[in-house]
């Protein structure tokens, strides 16, 4: 169901080879684009994340006004709370906009629902191509052969998932590698708390999505470094 521009938007429901990777960047190549690099940013809004979600907001804006200054780049936020509710915003190249759609979100308890959100990047790459899905969470309540199955799709398309899990929850780091391998992204794990940790994380996803593999070897942070680490 859409709804206004500004309002949220509910839409109801192992590291590759280095020849796997060219294969497929030249995928992408050959498929439909975007002249903007369009990146979907999927965030667990559930309680167990309340402590850190303004954290995550202040991050991503920040990311995004570095990354989008130097030129092209869309973003989406979606997430999910409370009783089987999966929501997304509209597409903005603004980072005070989306910051304030952020700030309308309140946490509530509930389920994880990633499979909901691989699934809508699948959707939303149909429109138009879509350069990567940036998940944070720290759990996962999900079937997992349900959840690789998805990603699985993701990678067959071309849309990296590159997997953030906050803490050390055991099945979540294993479903989320699960994801970030099948899927051809990157998983990583970042302390509670390390807003730096993520900031780098997300600054480096974000120049992936408007430069690719080849913007982001030029980076030297760390967050740069761990993904390339997986990509490469």
């Amino acid at each position: 169901m859409a709804t206004d521009q500004g309002k949220i938007v509910n839409r109801g429901e192992g590291t590759p080879s280095r020849t796997e990777l060219d294969a497929f960047l030249a995928d992408i190549g050959a498929r439909k684009t975007s002249a903007r690099g369009r990146l979907i940013f999927g965030l667990d809004a559930t309680a167990s994340r309340e402590n850190t979600w303004d954290t995550a907001a202040e991050l991503q804006a920040e990311m995004f006004r570095e990354v989008a200054g130097g030129g092209g780049l869309d973003m989406q936020l979606v997430f999910y709370r409370g009783i089987n509710q999966c929501q997304s915003t509209p597409w903005t190249s603004d980072a005070n906009h989306l910051t304030w759609l952020m700030s309308k979100v309140m946490c509530q308890s509930g389920h994880t629902q990633i499979e909901k959100i691989l699934k809508h990047v699948e959707k939303e790459d149909r429109l138009l191509k879509v350069a990567a899905l940036t998940f944070v969470g720290d759990a996962c309540e999900e079937n997992p052969h349900v959840l690789v199955q998805a990603a699985h799709e993701l990678g067959r398309i071309g849309v990296p998932a590159f997997m953030f899990q906050e803490g050390d929850d055991r099945e979540a780091k294993r479903v989320f590698q699960d994801i970030a391998r099948v899927s051809r992204g990157a998983y990583c794990r970042f302390d509670p708390g390390a807003a730096h940790q993520l900031a780098e994380l997300l600054r480096a996803v974000a120049v992936y999505a408007v430069g690719g593999l080849r913007a982001l070897t030029h980076r030297r942070d760390a967050g740069a470094i761990k993904l390339l680490s997986q990509l490469k």
